[in-house]
């Protein structure tokens, strides 16, 4: 069996949404120490809906697909949806990692969660102002 599924080395060979959004209305970023990966979200949001997504991941090809994966999933989403995106349903939508890959799914999911709260600190902000 190999080690990764065919979308794990279709998303790692040909990411999505990959680079930066300049004045982006979230971005988190988060890293691994133990494992060097670190992944950086972008997003870009209108109307409460994540109309663009970008991301920067330094780390291996299981770092690389989940990014790619988890842009994928939120990207045309209501905010309120993309929050609930689990490390979970990204592993399952690249048809599985091998389990001692599965904190890339996190940091992934981590990085989104970080960009989403970014956004909503921005806002409120804004609100204020």
């Amino acid at each position: 069996m190999a080690l990764y599924s065919d979308k794990v080395m279709d998303h790692f060979l040909k990411p999505r949404n990959l680079g930066v959004i300049e004045n982006a209305d979230g971005i988190g970023e988060v890293g691994n120490a133990r494992c060097g990966d670190i992944m950086k979200m972008y997003l870009k949001i209108d109307d409460d809906i994540i109309t663009d997504v970008k991301f920067e991941t330094f780390g291996c090809a299981s770092a690389i697909a989940s990014s790619s994966m988890a842009t994928e999933l939120i990207k045309g989403q209501r905010v309120e949806d993309a929050m609930k995106l689990t490390n979970k349903a990204v592993a399952e939508a690249l048809d599985g990692l091998p389990a001692y890959k599965m904190h890339c799914s996190v940091l992934a999911e981590e990085a989104i969660q970080a960009a989403l709260e970014d956004y909503k600190n921005k806002s409120q902000g804004n609100a204020e102002n």
